[in-house]
């Protein structure tokens, strides 16, 4: 009788021990079945434990769903699992994977928008990393319902699509894209007002459209606000802007920039080119950033009315025109001698 209560003891322990060995190796031993370089698992908003546990599994993040189940009840993590889209691309033990969940490490795309980019070329950077199609894109531009309270006249989303970096979901749409966009360049607009509001006589769409062609002359941060006070004194005396981006954007929208301005081009009929049309164009020729509409709200004080590149990112400033056409001189030889 003794004998046989010691061996039914002995494979009692056996039973327990053989699973907890089982768990434990589980536990302890990093696993990814998926075919391929990775897979991605969507967690459900409001979905259980039992249904994660089947979504990591059928995603190959999980070889069996009872050491994770475990895992999760015995932590207390259940209810701290956080929804969206995951992407497994190694092995992992089962507590990585919980810790992932909890900490909502979920799968985004990241697209950095330049300052300075039109609306197209914006579209056009989107498309080539992947994030859309052209055609859908290009339909979006034109949503200027979106901006119909800060623009009434605005022809498309030129200027208020915000340069930024931006993570977006394998899920998110086209239009959540630029929506996303237009909406970040409402808050970092209203940021901007709250510290410097509209000058006297300005609205938004002329600050925006100011800014984006000091987003195109100005090469380096401390130069902006020079180059808004030359433009706004040009504009204070009824002197013509005469601003090259305005007219190579014309020439981008009519299809025939061909990467360099010649002098011909200056007489280009167009409601942009600011050598012909007094005051500010129709709109923004750019999407601007921070420092540009920051420049516009508030040019630097100065008596400026010219400006000619250097040819190495910074320009020379001028008060008089005899001045300038020296600078011109020495500094763009091979350019047209123009005012600027």
């Amino acid at each position: 009788m003794r004998r046989w209560l010691v061996g039914a003891i002995l494979a009692f322990l056996l039973l327990l021990g053989g699973p907890a060995i089982w768990l434990q190796h589980e536990l302890n031993t990093p696993y990814f079945g998926a075919a391929g370089l990775g897979s991605f698992v969507d967690i459900s908003r409001g979905a259980g434990i039992g249904a994660i546990a089947d979504a990591l599994k059928a995603g190959g993040a999980l070889r069996h769903k009872l050491p994770f189940l475990l895992y999760v009840r015995w932590t207390g993590q259940a209810r701290h699992l956080r929804a969206g889209e995951y992407r497994f691309t190694s092995p992992a033990r089962p507590a990585r994977i919980v810790q992932r969940l909890v900490q909502g490490d979920v799968y985004f795309r990241t697209v950095t928008i330049p300052e300075g980019l039109t609306a197209r070329e914006t579209i056009a950077l989107l498309v080539r990393v992947g994030f859309s199609n052209e055609k859908e894109m290009e339909e979006l531009i034109n949503r200027v319902d979106w901006i119909a309270d800060l623009d009434p006249r605005a022809g498309s989303l030129e200027g208020y699509i915000w340069p930024e970096t931006y993570r977006f979901s394998r899920h998110t749409t086209p239009e959540e894209m630029l929506k996303a966009m237009v909406t970040q360049f409402r808050v970092r607009m209203s940021s901007l007002l709250a510290a410097n509001p509209l000058p006297s006589g300005w609205s938004i769409p002329q600050i925006v459209t100011l800014a984006s062609m000091i987003e195109k002359e100005a090469k380096t941060a401390d130069e902006r606000r020079l180059v808004a006070s030359v433009l706004r004194n040009r504009l204070r005396l009824k002197m013509p802007l005469s601003c090259d981006p305005t007219i190579i954007y014309a020439l981008k929208m009519a299809g025939t920039y061909a990467g360099s301005l010649h002098k011909a081009n200056l007489g280009m009929a167009s409601a942009y080119n600011t050598y012909t049309h007094p005051g500010l164009p129709p709109g923004p020729i750019a999407n601007p950033g921070a420092d540009s509409l920051q420049a516009a709200l508030e040019p630097a004080p100065s008596d400026y009315l010219y400006y000619v590149s250097r040819n190495d990112g910074t320009h020379f400033f001028s008060k008089d025109l005899r001045t300038h056409l020296q600078a011109v001189a020495r500094y763009q030889t091979r350019r047209h001698s123009g005012e600027r």
